[in-house]
C-alpha cells in the first residue's frame, strides 16, 4: 500500500511545509506546525466543492440601496453596549476567552431572550450533549425555551439544518470543533477552521442570520486558530476575567459596526451572567478607608466614564534589585513613572520594593492615569493616607510634569455623582472648565505640586 503523503501546517499564520519545524519560519511561533494529509482533488466528492460566489451582480455605489442598519437587543445591556447598540442582522461575532470564563452562559442568556421574543433561534454544540445544555438552561431558568438545539458537529449536516430552519440568530460553540469530513485534517486545524467559517459568513451575509461564533483561545490569551478568522467576521470580542473573581470583562477587539473602545462588565453568579450597570459604585464599593496607598481615578472605556481605585504597596527592600509586582498597569509605564518619582519628587525607590494593582481586575492603558498612580506610590511611601473625598487624573511627562487630559467634564460629573468633591487634575485642562457647585478643583503644573498639595512630600 503506497504511503500517504502529509505536510504541516502553521495554525497561527498557515503557513505550509514538507516536513515539521519547531519554529514556524512565517509567524516565528513555536510548535504550532500540525501534520495534515494530502488528499487529490479527483478523490473529493462533488459536494465538497464550493459554489460559485453569491451570484450578485456589480452596481454603482449611488444604486445601492441602505434600508438603516437594524439593531436587535441582546437582553444584555452591557453586551449591547460593546456591539455598538446590539445585534446587526447578517453579522458574524466572534467570542473569545478561557475555558469556563462563561461564554457558552452568556450567549445561552442571549439565545433565551431573544426565543422569548419571538425569534427563530438555533444552538449547535459541538462539545457537549443536548442534556447538559438542558441542564445549564435550568440553571439560568432557560429551560422552557422555544430555541432550538442541535448537537452537531460535522460542518455538512449543519449547512442542511441551517437551510432547512432557516434561523434569525445561530450559535455556534465552538468553530475549532466543527470539521468537513471530506477533508483529510483533524477538526481544529487551519483549513477546518477556514472552510466552516467561510462557509458561516456565506450563509449569514446571504441570509441576514446573524451567527455568533465561539472561539478557543492559547495558553498566550489570543483565539486559537488561523488569523484569517478574525478577519473573516465582523465583530470580535474578548470575555476576560479572574476565575477568583466574581466579574467579567467583554472587550471588541473589531467591530464593523461601532467602537472597539467600550467596554461591558457583567458578575459571574448562580443564575448566570448579570450586567453591571453602575460599574464605578460597584469597584469602589470595597475600597479601604483610611488606608495609604490607595487612590482613586476616574478612568473613561469608551463612551463611560469609570472610577477606579489604583493601589500600591511600597515597602523596604532586602534584595539586590528591588522587586516590582504590576497587576492592571503596563509595567514598563510603572518603572518609567517610579524613576520620575526617584528624580523629581525625591522618592528614594532604589532600595523599595514596589507592588501595584488596579482593584477589580482592571487593565488600565490610558496615560491619564499616571499622576493618580503616582500619588498612590507617595501615599504609601510616606505611609499617609489620601483623603476619602479626593480623585486625581492626569498626565505625567518625564521632567515630573503633569499634562492635560481629554473629557475632564465627563470625569468630573461621574466623581461628582459618587460624592468626591475635590479632583486634583492638569492646571491646563482645569483652567479651560467651570467645576460644578459643590466640587473644587486643584490644578497642579508638576508632580511635586500634587504631592504639596496631598501633603506627601518625603520629610527628608
Amino acid at each position: 500500500m503506497p504511503k500517504k503523503k502529509s505536510s504541516f501546517q502553521c495554525n497561527a499564520c498557515g503557513y505550509e511545509t514538507p516536513r515539521w519545524m519547531g519554529k514556524c519560519p512565517e509567524c516565528g511561533a513555536w510548535n504550532t506546525l500540525e501534520e495534515i494529509l494530502a488528499q487529490p482533488e479527483e478523490a473529493a466528492p462533488k459536494a465538497y466543492k464550493r459554489q460559485g460566489g453569491t451570484g450578485d451582480t456589480a452596481r454603482a455605489m449611488k444604486d445601492i440601496e441602505t434600508a438603516g442598519q437594524v439593531y436587535t437587543p441582546s437582553g444584555l445591556p452591557e453586551l449591547d453596549r460593546v456591539l455598538g447598540g446590539g445585534i446587526v442582522e447578517g453579522a458574524l461575532i466572534l467570542v473569545g476567552g478561557d475555558p469556563g470564563i462563561g461564554k457558552s452562559t452568556l450567549l445561552l442568556q442571549v439565545c433565551n431572550h431573544l426565543a422569548s421574543t419571538g425569534k427563530r433561534v438555533l444552538y449547535v454544540s459541538g462539545e457537549e450533549s443536548a442534556r447538559q445544555i438542558k441542564l445549564r438552561a435550568q440553571r439560568l431558568s432557560a429551560a422552557g425555551s422555544s430555541m432550538i438545539v442541535l448537537t452537531e458537529n460535522a460542518m455538512d449536516a449543519v449547512e442542511e439544518k441551517l437551510r432547512d430552519i432557516q434561523p434569525d440568530f445561530c450559535v455556534i460553540d465552538s468553530i475549532q470543533t466543527m470539521y468537513r469530513p471530506e477533508m483529510g485534517s483533524a477538526p481544529g486545524s487551519v483549513s477546518q477552521v477556514r472552510e466552516s467559517a467561510s462557509i458561516l459568513m456565506r450563509y449569514a451575509k446571504t441570509t441576514g442570520c446573524a451567527i455568533f461564533l465561539v472561539g478557543h483561545v492559547t495558553k498566550e490569551g489570543s483565539l486559537a486558530g488561523p488569523r484569517v478568522l478574525e478577519h473573516m467576521v465582523d465583530v470580535v470580542l474578548y470575555f476576560e476575567g479572574d476565575h477568583q473573581h466574581e466579574y467579567r470583562l467583554l472587550r471588541a477587539a473589531k467591530n464593523r459596526f461601532g467602537s472597539v473602545n467600550e467596554l461591558g462588565i457583567f458578575e459571574m453568579t448562580s443564575a448566570g451572567m448579570k450586567a453591571v450597570l453602575n460599574a464605578s459604585e460597584t469597584l469602589l464599593s470595597q475600597r479601604a478607608k483610611g488606608a495609604s496607598g490607595s487612590c482613586v481615578f476616574c478612568g473613561i472605556e469608551g463612551s463611560r466614564p469609570m472610577l477606579v481605585d489604583i493601589q500600591a504597596l511600597v515597602t523596604q527592600s532586602f534584595l539586590a534589585v528591588p522587586r516590582r509586582t504590576v497587576d492592571g498597569f503596563d509595567t514598563s509605564r510603572v518603572m518609567l513613572l517610579l524613576a520620575v518619582m526617584e528624580k523629581r519628587a525625591r522618592l528614594k525607590m532604589y532600595n523599595r520594593d514596589a507592588y501595584i494593582n488596579v482593584a477589580g481586575g482592571l487593565s488600565l492603558n490610558e496615560p491619564a492615569a499616571d499622576l493618580a498612580f503616582c500619588m498612590a506610590v507617595a501615599s504609601s511611601y510616606a505611609d499617609r493616607p489620601v483623603p476619602g473625598d479626593w480623585a486625581v487624573m492626569g498626565e505625567v511627562g518625564l521632567a515630573g510634569e503633569v499634562r492635560g487630559i481629554s473629557q475632564l467634564e465627563r470625569r468630573v460629573t461621574e466623581c461628582q455623582r459618587l460624592g468626591f468633591t475635590h479632583i486634583l487634575c492638569p492646571r491646563d485642562s482645569a483652567r479651560h472648565l467651570k467645576a460644578p457647585e459643590g466640587v473644587s478643583l486643584h490644578g497642579v503644573d508638576t508632580v511635586a505640586q500634587a504631592m504639596a498639595v496631598l501633603d506627601l512630600l518625603p520629610s527628608s
